[in-house]
């Protein structure tokens, strides 16, 4: 079987030149344009044959410029314990990251909506995750409430879709997109507790 180039002697520097790579990408992607393999070796003093190394097109360059947020929590230390309030800091932290990764979000998306046999999924749903964290207290107080389904829900209002749809199609800024996935945020969660009665 045969071992993959940057795992090969060298590795530290291998490691740096494909940060190198990536970080050219993503610097070029927050430029507008949707690089190629040669611009970020371009744009990273590389030379071509050695980028074509780690990524054999775009689309790998791509998905490694996708922003990677280990983060299994987006609540503070010591977070209150009101779901509302707790989904309000989510929801704050996560429409920052959509805004601050906008560019590479766009990317990705655009890769995952063009079938490529054999490609990795670009996106892993962390953002589901985010969500029922923080609204974790509810399987205490409303036992009947599907809190997985609800994040779900939440997060199909939100995120980098839901951005371009409200600044491409509806015309807003991306501060009246922020604060309007806040709102459908809250509003679903205020209609889900209205649907369950909370136990006694």
């Amino acid at each position: 079987m045969s071992v993959p180039y940057e795992l090969t002697g060298r590795r530290q520097q291998k490691a740096r030149t494909r940060r190198s790579l990536v970080e050219a990408a993503r610097h070029l992607l927050a430029e507008g344009t949707d690089p190629t393999v040669e611009d970020a070796a371009a744009a990273a003093g590389i030379s071509r044959t050695t980028a074509y190394r780690y990524f054999p097109n775009q689309h790998a360059l791509l998905a490694a410029a996708h922003p990677q947020i280990e983060q299994a929590s987006l609540l503070p230390p010591d977070p209150p314990a009101d779901p509302a309030a707790r989904l309000e800091l989510v929801m704050k932290a996560f429409t920052q990251l959509t805004l601050d990764w906008e560019p590479q979000l766009r990317a990705s998306l655009r890769l995952s909506l063009q079938p490529e046999s054999g490609q990795p999924a670009l996106r892993g749903g962390r953002a589901i995750g985010w969500i029922e964290d923080a609204l974790a207290p509810l399987r205490d107080t409303h036992p009947g409430l599907d809190i997985r389904r609800l994040a779900v829900t939440i997060r199909s209002a939100t995120g980098i879709e839901s951005l371009i749809w409200l600044t491409d199609i509806a015309g807003l800024t991306r501060q009246q997109a922020a604060d309007t996935m806040r709102w459908s945020a809250h509003a679903l969660l205020t209609t889900a507790l209205d649907e369950h009665r909370p136990r006694s």
